[in-house]
């Protein structure tokens, strides 16, 4: 199958690397310079550094002929550059499925990926979200990895699911594309939580706990809105929670562990030096919940502290202060 990655960032690369034996490969930039890097090195040494791009990933800044050579697109840039790359998908009249790997909820509109991709290529585009526990410096070294494909058509998940699936990338296909999204949204606040905890040496009693309640709010916002409980407890859900609330190569626990030494969040993000998603998805699940009435403390607390609104030991105070609700823990 031709595929084009859009996108050379960490992902963009990873999955380059990961598809290039069994697909034909072209991978996008929107970046002169790292493409030219690309082309000169096959390494990707602003981005993704280390992990060698194989000869057969053709690299390019064409954006309609990238597009032109493929059968399937795969969109992998942070959510915010998620709109504007599929309006220029509709600009040059593309009909072509497309997938995503960005995790969030678009900032402003509070949108999921999939509301914004339909909302500009129509109902009818066949799309899809590829979600799990996931971290691209493993998916690129060949570590075995298994992630949800979700679709808004079953049929076009199965068979992309099928297609995609390599000996090191075990793919699963699903049909609850809200509770994918959910869940690899709401995951990376949790982990700025967990990063809180974690820096703050509350010991691993409070990790689990606030993992578990976590998990719970999770499940409450992709109710909410139409997702699936059982996909909670899957890949999407609890895999990808995991994951990236204990994981070191998350960005978003990072986030958490430098909030725990009260250092502020410009100066947080500009030593990371790559997009935390949990970051601004913090502040729109904080505005979901509350239009919807759903209860989520905790990434309340996070979006208190992103905000300058409450220090991260406070955040803790507050949320062991709070009264036990009449629920199932």
């Amino acid at each position: 199958m031709k595929v084009t990655l859009l996108g050379a960032g960490a992902w963009g690369t990873a999955l380059s690397i990961a598809f290039a034996g069994k697909h034909e490969l072209t991978l996008w930039s929107r970046e002169e310079d790292v493409a030219a890097d690309l082309k000169a090195t096959r390494e990707n040494h602003r981005f993704f550094p280390g992990y060698k791009l194989p000869d057969s990933v053709a690299v390019s800044t064409d954006f309609e002929a990238a597009v032109a050579a493929a059968e399937l697109l795969i969109v992998a840039t942070p959510i915010a550059g998620l709109r504007p790359t599929v309006e220029r998908l509709k600009a040059i009249g593309c009909k072509l499925p497309v997938l995503w790997v960005c995790k969030g909820f678009e900032a402003g509109s509070g949108k999921l990926p999939h509301q914004v991709v339909t909302e500009v290529l129509g109902q009818q585009a066949l799309c899809g979200a590829l979600s799990g526990p996931s971290f691209a410096e493993e998916v690129a070294a060949g570590q075995p990895t298994a992630v949800a494909l979700a679709g808004n058509d079953p049929a076009f998940a199965r068979e992309a699911a099928r297609q995609l699936h390599t000996a090191r990338l075990r793919i699963y296909a699903n049909d609850d594309l809200v509770g994918v999204e959910v869940g690899g949204a709401v995951k990376n606040v949790l982990a700025i939580a967990t990063g809180v905890c974690d820096g703050l040496g509350l010991g691993l009693n409070s990790r689990a706990a606030l993992m578990t309640r976590g998990l719970a709010e999770i499940a409450r916002l992709g109710l909410a809105l139409g997702a699936d409980r059982q996909t909670f407890m899957g890949l999407a859900g609890m895999g990808d929670l995991i994951l990236t609330c204990t994981g070191d190569l998350s960005r978003n626990r990072r986030v958490g562990l430098a909030l725990a030494q009260n250092k502020s969040l410009p100066q947080i993000l500009e030593e990371l030096g790559h997009v935390a998603e949990g970051v601004y998805t913090a502040r729109e699940v904080d505005r979901l919940s509350s239009q919807l009435g759903v209860d989520m403390p905790i990434s309340a607390a996070v979006a208190a502290v992103l905000d300058g609104r409450l220090s991260a030991a406070q955040a803790v105070e507050q949320l062991m202060a709070r009264d036990p609700k009449e629920e199932l823990a």
